[in-house]
């Protein structure tokens, strides 16, 4: 237990892999695992890792279009194989259908590639921390667009039941975190503390049986709420 968190950068491009590799050593709480060229690289690389007993990465930084595997099938089986790495997904403002199939995937989030050093190392810990990175610029509009308009009614209902077994508290809470709301920013709009909201966050997610945020964000909108 060192305290540091490893990340693993997937992107087809060498000089991006440099420039996010450059923007996480500004802060020395995290450490580079590996990079990969394409997603093939980083699910074989994640799967040694795993056979040879070693330490899986913390959050994989992941490119999606990419030769061989993109990132949304990488994400998925990183994802499905290895539970406790968190993938988050790189994209661009035209990739916003990429986007939601990395949520769909099983990612904690996304990120712009055009992302500021601060902002990718504040993503990176959030990630870590068990948060999700939903902009509220981005979120709903992809999830709206994507999630299918008429979603079967057994999984509507079956959705609809989970959410009705929360209280009233922690249904608004779910429709902040559908919205892209962070921890902080759910604490202000509710105007409690932030420990408070990232506790709530956490028994939401408990009680509904989700992996994180996003999860909880895409059923919102699955339900129709």
């Amino acid at each position: 237990m060192t305290g540091l968190v490893s990340v693993m950068i997937v992107d087809d491009q060498a000089e991006t892999r440099l420039g996010f590799a450059l923007m996480l050593r500004r802060d020395p709480t995290l450490r580079l695992w590996g990079q990969a060229a394409d997603g093939r690289q980083a699910v074989d690389a994640v799967d040694r890792a795993t056979r040879a007993e070693r330490p899986l990465p913390d959050v994989v930084l992941m490119d999606v279009r990419m030769p061989v595997m993109d990132g949304i099938d990488a994400c998925a089986l990183i994802c499905e194989r290895h539970p406790e790495v968190r993938v988050l997904i790189l994209t661009t403002y035209d990739e916003d259908d990429y986007a939601f199939g990395g949520l769909e995937a099983g990612a904690s989030g996304f990120l712009l590639k055009d992302v500021r050093s601060r902002e990718l190392v504040d993503a990176v810990h959030a990630i870590a921390e068990g948060d999700a990175v939903l902009t509220p610029r981005v979120t709903r509009a992809v999830i709206e667009r994507n999630v299918p308009k008429v979603v079967p009614g057994s999984e509507r209902e079956r959705l609809r039941r989970a959410f009705r077994r929360l209280t009233g508290h922690e249904r608004e809470i779910c429709s902040l975190i559908a919205d892209g709301l962070s921890n902080a920013e759910i604490a202000e709009r509710l105007v409690i503390q932030p420990a408070s909201a990232k506790r709530a966050v956490s028994r939401v997610l408990t009680k509904l049986g989700m992996r994180d945020r996003t999860q909880v964000a895409v059923s919102w909108f699955r339900a129709g709420l």
